[in-house]
């Protein structure tokens, strides 16, 4: 069946309306805010069209690789992870990108990355998903996955609450490759250390089943780039090369969970409450953020970008149906681990995006801290969910790329 038929049995209305809806907020936020944020709006709707078709999750990849030992998920991040470096420490160094000046997410490493990380990993097996994750897969229509959003920004708005106790405690001062090994030196680390981590994926997916497993046969009749599936591959390869162009747009990296602290902060400030004497608002650009326009936010606008893509996306595929019949103890799963993957990500200066991602595509060791301290928790919550998950979705993915 060709991509058309395709589109045109999936309510052909419904991703047209999407996409006029994501590119008319491009042109309203631009217009008010300035082009590079429209354009970061158009960003986020690819990352989200990109997350979904290529079913690029974080949480599942690391469920599956702790439960079976299959590591073609974790290969695929070492892959987005090697592109992000050889892109983001020239310019890095440099200073500037197309004129535009540039820095990265260089952060602290102390007890709250640590605490933080962890939390979030047991958060992201609760919860179903990671903070992307989280938003294309609400955006592509899971309802389960809105439950888990909300319950987010909740978390996140606790964890400013609390953020400055937890920076009161013991930490090492920023560490960042680009400045410490040059771009060359650290381009050449971080490639050592992909490697290292995806022949280890090699040697024990082997040990378990005795061959790595196949990669599914997307044929050159089925590749729709429309209406999906994409290679896992070819997710990686675009994820890397739009956080490359979110630094390029915005001068800083691909970010998602700040956005969730000032929504939550600016809803509770409308219930009556008052967070500007909390120590995380009393930062120069977190106290800006909270007085300015949400849509002045670029996290926020890339965000709605994002669920817009992923909208778009499902909707194409036609499978855009969400479920609104959820049991019970999948729900109090999905609140459980939204506030640990809100709280977790302020006290660890962010999420699988911004402190993963964004972080060792950075050079900052913080990041690769993260990913250690994470993947501890995800072991954890991988043993909590047969308490809130009956049969295969104890173990298995609850969502799409989760």
């Amino acid at each position: 069946m060709s991509d058309v038929a395709l589109i045109r049995r999936s309510r052909p209305t419904l991703p047209l309306l999407a996409a006029a809806g994501l590119l008319l907020g491009a042109l309203a936020v631009g217009s008010a805010f300035g082009a590079r944020i429209g354009a970061l709006m158009v960003v986020g709707g690819l990352l989200g069209m990109v997350l979904y078709h290529a079913a690029f999750g974080f949480t599942a990849a690391w469920r599956v690789f702790i439960t079976e030992r299959r590591g073609r998920g974790l290969r695929a991040q070492m892959v987005m992870l090697a592109i992000a470096v050889a892109l983001f420490f020239p310019a890095l160094s440099a200073g500037s990108l197309f004129g535009q000046s540039v820095s990265g997410f260089v952060a602290p490493i102390g007890v709250s990355v640590i605490v933080g990380a962890f939390l979030f990993g047991v958060g992201m097996q609760l919860g179903g998903g990671c903070a992307s994750g989280t938003l294309f897969t609400a955006g592509g229509g899971n309802a389960r996955m809105l439950i888990t959003l909300l319950f987010f920004v909740v978390g996140s708005v606790i964890g400013t609450a609390h953020f400055a106790w937890w920076q009161s405690l013991p930490a090492f001062q920023p560490v960042s490759l680009v400045k410490s090994a040059g771009a060359g030196g650290g381009i050449a680390i971080s490639l050592a250390l992909f490697a290292a981590i995806a022949a280890l994926t090699v040697v024990m997916e082997r040990r378990r089943h005795g061959q790595l497993e196949r990669t599914p046969r997307i044929d050159a009749g089925n590749r729709r780039w429309l209406t999906g599936p994409w290679p896992l591959l070819a997710g990686a390869v675009g994820l890397a090369l739009l956080n490359f162009a979110t630094l390029s747009l915005a001068g800083r990296p691909w970010g998602v969970t700040s956005a969730f602290a000032l929504w939550g902060a600016k809803g509770f400030e409308l219930l009556g409450g008052d967070v500007g004497q909390w120590g995380y608002w009393q930062a120069p650009w977190n106290a800006r953020a909270l007085e300015a326009s949400v849509w002045g936010d670029i996290t926020t606008v890339m965000n709605v970008g994002i669920m817009a893509g992923a909208l778009v996306a499902a909707s194409l595929a036609g499978k855009f149906a969400p479920n609104f019949r959820i049991p019970l103890r999948s729900v109090l799963a999905a609140v459980i681990g939204g506030i640990l993957l809100g709280y977790g990500a302020r006290l660890a200066f962010g999420c699988n995006i911004g402190a993963y991602f964004g972080g060792i595509a950075s050079g900052s060791l913080h990041g690769w801290v993260w990913l250690v301290a994470a993947f501890a928790g995800n072991m954890l919550g991988v043993k909590l969910r047969p308490f809130f998950f009956t049969g295969p979705a104890a173990r298995v993915a609850t969502a799409k790329g989760c």
